[in-house]
């Protein structure tokens, strides 16, 4: 049934349904019907398969040399070429891959963008259920309503006429704040007359005249008091304020406090005319202590004379140890002030410094000067000055039959003694007389008297001032400096005054 016929030497003819050398395999290759192997011809580098079929025959142009391949090497062609051709596939999807995404980070990139909105999404609605379950329902509502009061400060801000300094924010429109407070300042011209003395003993007198500013702090059924300082007024012969309508009336000192450097001015209401009455107004004053360093603050004053003017700066800092002159007596004493650059010039001395709201916190006193120096000035702040600008206003001369008397002599101690001897500032203790209220309270000779019913005092004049104004019977603090052991120790004693007569 089988039946071999020989073509040729190299040829082999089918054996039943199969034919062996057509070569028609998976690989297209001739296969050796005894072991079942490919069959290979080839000459050198140059190299061709031989193949027969029925009918057709291939021939060689070189001589040939045959091979057999087992079927191990068969699988292992099979394998390589599977391996080839793999990745023959994956280079080409990778090629079209890359041909068909031009964009590629920007696509990363977007969907880095779309999972973080996810992410912030999922997060905003996780705290806001969290919140509103743990929270309380009263802070909720305190957190609505600081959120509404934002968004409606933003919607308001552009309507607002009068851009005052608001939760910290500094405007620089502050016409709003300077309208209101314009009314409640005052300038100030202080005429004096100075004596001077020729080479040949004669002498003769010069009038001058020197601006400042004032404060309409108080009033009551006949008067209008102004807050200044003592140096806008000392010395005065004759005083004038001019109000915010330029309608000028006389006015009177009521009261000084020269070492802290603070005076109350007086003005008859009769003398002030009605329209203004009308246009003036009471400063609202703030004595509370709660400013800040780098506030916001105005300062209105007469500059140099010409007429009130406005600026603006900060407070540059606070409770300022400031040595200053008593342009009368000579004396100097040291201030607790508090430092802004607002610009003060000469003629602002007296006026106002304000804060955001308006409120008078400090009453403008002078300016550290010289080549290098600027945007230094100093205001009295209103913690001190109001008590101060208080008692001036309330208190009233005691008639002579009402007089009070301490009982001391005393001798000035200025800063050139005080440093030479190294004892404090103040009134010297020369003489107690007997009996006295002072010799009663145990004050003694080479006591220091440096307060006096809560103001300090550095010279006779000035405690002779304040008695002025306690009757006899009347106790007040006075504090001493006492010698002890080489050093002075600070005292207080309760002294009930005794009378004059």
């Amino acid at each position: 049934m089988d039946n071999y016929n020989n073509d040729n030497q190299n040829g082999y003819n089918s054996y039943g349904q199969n034919n062996y050398n057509t070569g028609n395999t998976a690989n297209g290759y001739p296969v050796d019907p005894d072991n079942n192997s490919y069959s290979y011809t080839g000459t050198g580098t140059g190299q061709t398969y031989s193949q027969q079929s029925q009918g057709q025959s291939q021939t060689q142009n070189q001589q040939s040399q045959n091979r057999y391949y087992s079927p191990y090497e068969r699988r292992t062609m099979e394998e390589d070429n599977s391996r080839k051709a793999r990745r023959e596939r994956r280079r080409q999807e990778k090629r079209a891959n890359r041909q068909n995404k031009p964009h590629g980070f920007g696509v990363t990139l977007a969907k880095c963008a779309c999972l973080a909105a996810t992410f912030g999404l999922v997060a905003g609605g996780v705290f806001g259920g969290v919140n509103y379950y743990l929270i309380p329902e009263k802070e909720q509502t305190v957190v609505q309503e600081q959120t509404s009061a934002l968004a409606t400060t933003s919607q308001e801000s552009d309507k607002t006429t009068s851009n005052a300094l608001s939760g910290g924010i500094v405007a620089t429109d502050v016409s709003g704040i300077v309208e209101e407070a314009m009314p409640s300042i005052v300038a100030i011209t202080n005429m004096t007359e100075t004596e001077y003395r020729t080479w040949f003993g004669q002498t003769y007198s010069e009038e001058n005249d020197y601006a400042g500013s004032g404060i309409i702090v108080s009033e009551d059924d006949k008067s209008l008091y102004i807050a200044t300082n003592n140096h806008v007024v000392d010395g005065a012969k004759t005083l004038t304020v001019k109000f915010c309508d330029d309608n000028t009336v006389a006015a009177e000192v009521k009261g000084t406090s020269p070492s802290n450097d603070l005076a109350v001015v007086k003005v008859a209401k009769d003398d002030v005319e009605q329209e203004t009455m009308d246009a003036i107004r009471i400063a609202t004053i703030n004595d509370e202590g709660n400013e800040k360093v780098g506030e916001p603050v105005i300062a209105i004053g007469n500059a140099l004379g010409y007429g009130q003017s406005v600026t603006s700066g900060i407070i540059s800092a606070l409770n300022c140890e400031v040595t200053a002159q008593d342009s009368t007596t000579g004396e100097t004493y040291a201030n607790t002030l508090t430092q802004t650059d607002a610009s003060i010039n000469p003629g602002n001395s007296g006026g106002a410094l304000l804060n955001a709201k308006g409120e008078v916190i400090g009453i403008n006193s002078s300016k550290m000067g010289g080549e290098y120096v600027d945007g230094v000035g100093f205001a009295i702040p209103m913690t001190t000055a109001a008590p101060i600008i208080n008692e001036l206003i309330t208190r009233e001369k005691v008639t002579d039959d009402k007089a009070a008397f301490l009982g001391v002599s005393g001798i000035d101690v200025d800063d050139s003694v005080s440093q030479m001897y190294n004892m404090p500032s103040g009134i010297y203790v020369a003489k107690v007389y007997e009996g006295s209220a002072a010799a009663e309270a145990g004050i003694q000779q080479g006591d220091i008297i440096t307060a006096f019913d809560g103001q300090d005092v550095s010279t006779m004049e000035e405690m002779q001032e304040l008695l002025q104004y306690r009757a006899a019977g009347t106790k007040v603090n006075i504090t001493i400096n006492r010698a002890d052991n080489g050093k002075y120790v600070e005292q207080k004693v309760e002294v009930t005054l005794g009378s004059k007569n």
